[in-house]
């Protein structure tokens, strides 16, 4: 069953990034700043190339630039830059990229 999620609902006053709504992959919470909007950077620079044609190398620089180092209050939002599974080893844990 899925369940629609009004954002507003969950994260009350959090930054919204205009035109990347379909880079929203979640909410995080942290202590004392409230809930935020988690953002997936590898989506966002998939957005950049194809709406608005750059190259790899322009995405990136844009997404440092403005997206990355963009501050606009406790609840900015924040971004998933690697996607991992942790695997339970013997001797430990393991971490492999996500596919």
């Amino acid at each position: 069953m899925k369940v629609t999620v009004n954002i507003d609902e969950y994260a009350e006053g959090a930054i919204l990034l205009d035109g990347l709504e379909s880079a929203i992959v979640g909410i995080v919470e942290e202590f004392g700043n409230g809930n935020r909007v988690l953002y997936s950077k590898q989506k966002i620079l998939n957005i950049l190339q194809e709406r608005d044609s750059m190259t790899m190398g322009e995405a990136e620089e844009f997404y440092d630039y403005n997206i990355l180092g963009l501050y606009a209050d406790e609840q900015n939002a924040v971004f998933l830059d690697l996607e991992i599974t942790p695997i339970k080893k013997e001797n430990g844990w393991e971490y492999q990229l996500k596919d």
